[in-house]
């Protein structure tokens, strides 16, 4: 694209430059007898290219007026700034989490391999959800206690790869649903960012995915949830789990394999509390689907601002060289300044016309 293509104008003296250089000039005769010898001699190299220096002068006028067009080449960029949002994701990972009440493709699976399907695509996005490029995202699971497996990060693929490589505990020793020790772990981490981040992290969130009560743990849920209201930190609370009774896989004393149904018992006055304090939602998912939806509404309900820039770094290619292929093509005020400098040189030297 051309900045000045009015210039363009200034070519239509060209054919007059060029009609002024090439016109038979009128000279002095001298009359001979005949002019057959002269017709007879061929000319030389030199007589032949004395056209030259008038073509590389209307050459390098044609380049000046590309030139004072100025051409430019533009590379358009894009800037995006966003107003981010941190969010923890506290799952339950106890014992109660081995129900087999959730199904993935038609097949019966644990609560919490359900949760890590879900979690991963509302991280990563899918057909449905968007995901969450521009968020901090954290992990932490907890059972007896609370574990810190991954801070507020953009990298979403260690994420999910955290989250994947989570396990229901095994040992009755850390057995357990420390809800409230979760809930302060996650509000420590959130609150850690103003220290790390250049600027403030807009808004903090915290999803909380539990499928029972609380029973262990030093800090009570309320507390915790006092406290994150406190930091500004909003938390979305999730009671996981088909309501009254679910089926477990349980081993017998002959160590074969079954399931058993059991009772569920969530505290969802509790959790309901919890979200209501820091002014976030309680949800109760029973199968998959509402599991998904729930990841759905949280996604519409904290939603990132993003404000994308666009630009133009212009190269101007009248000063600037660019490059067409293998080849570099220098700056067209350059050329011209050669093609000028080319026709004053063979005129003062080998195409030099005695007066």
């Amino acid at each position: 694209m051309f900045y000045s293509p009015w210039y363009f104008l200034l070519l239509l003296l060209v054919p007059l430059i060029a009609w002024r250089l090439f016109a038979p000039r009128r000279r002095c005769a001298i009359r001979f007898s005949s002019l057959k010898l002269a017709q007879q001699l061929r000319p030389t190299l030199r007589q032949r290219l004395t056209w030259l220096p008038g073509a590389l002068t209307l050459a390098a006028i044609v380049f000046l007026v590309l030139g004072i067009a100025r051409p430019r080449e533009g590379r358009e960029q894009t800037i995006a700034e966003s107003e981010g949002i941190a969010i923890e994701m506290v799952v339950d990972r106890s014992g109660s989490m081995r129900a087999m009440d959730f199904q993935i493709d038609g097949e019966h699976v644990d609560r919490l391999t359900a949760i890590k399907k879900v979690a991963g695509e509302f991280v990563a996005g899918d057909k449905e959800l968007d995901g969450r490029f521009s968020d901090l995202v954290g992990l932490i699971t907890f059972a007896g206690y609370a574990d810190g497996e991954t801070p507020p990060t953009l990298d979403h693929a260690f994420l999910i790869a955290q989250l994947n490589s989570a396990s229901i505990v095994s040992a009755r020793s850390e057995d357990g649903t420390a809800i409230g020790d979760a809930i302060s772990l996650a509000v420590e981490k959130l609150n850690a960012l103003d220290a790390r981040q250049k600027e403030k992290v807009k808004s903090k969130v915290i999803i909380l995915l539990t499928d029972g009560e609380n029973n262990a743990g030093v800090l009570e849920p309320i507390q915790a949830a006092e406290l994150a209201e406190t930091m500004g930190i909003k938390i979305y609370t999730i009671g996981v789990g088909t309501k009254g009774e679910a089926p477990v896989p349980v081993t017998d004393v002959f160590g074969r394999s079954t399931v058993q149904m059991m009772p569920v018992n969530i505290d969802e006055a509790t959790l309901e509390k919890v979200a209501s304090i820091t002014g976030g939602k309680y949800f109760r998912a029973t199968d998959t689907d509402s599991l998904k939806a729930i990841y759905g509404e949280i996604d519409k309900l904290e939603k990132t601002s993003v404000e994308a820039q666009y630009f133009v770094d212009y190269r101007e290619l009248a000063v600037q060289s660019t490059t067409a292929g293998w080849y570099s093509i220098p700056p067209l005020l350059l050329i011209a300044f050669v093609l000028l400098a080319a026709r004053l040189v063979l005129q003062q030297t080998w195409l030099r016309e005695l007066a």
